[in-house]
């Protein structure tokens, strides 16, 4: 079994939260995706932060292309790892 994960980077918190709902409604996770802020260093404004849900693929389920489309219908994409 492999350790993949998909990192999908949104352009604020509800979104990432929407995606991280909808991900387990339309992929069918068995575990619920990790929400984390992620600032630039010395940037305290949450203005200039994105989110990001990483999700684990350990059975490689999931087209990374399909992944990227889902996170754009939030204006964000699948981050290349």
């Amino acid at each position: 079994m492999s350790d993949v994960r998909h990192v999908l980077v949104l352009p604020d918190r509800d979104a990432a939260e929407e995606v991280a709902q909808a991900l387990g409604e339309r992929f069918g996770l068995d575990e619920e995706p990790l929400l984390v802020r992620d600032a630039l260093a010395g940037e305290d404004d949450a203005e200039d932060a994105q989110w990001l849900v990483v999700l684990r693929d350990e059975e490689e389920r999931m087209d990374p292309g399909e992944l990227d489309e889902f996170a754009g219908e939030w204006e964000g994409w699948r981050e290349e790892p």
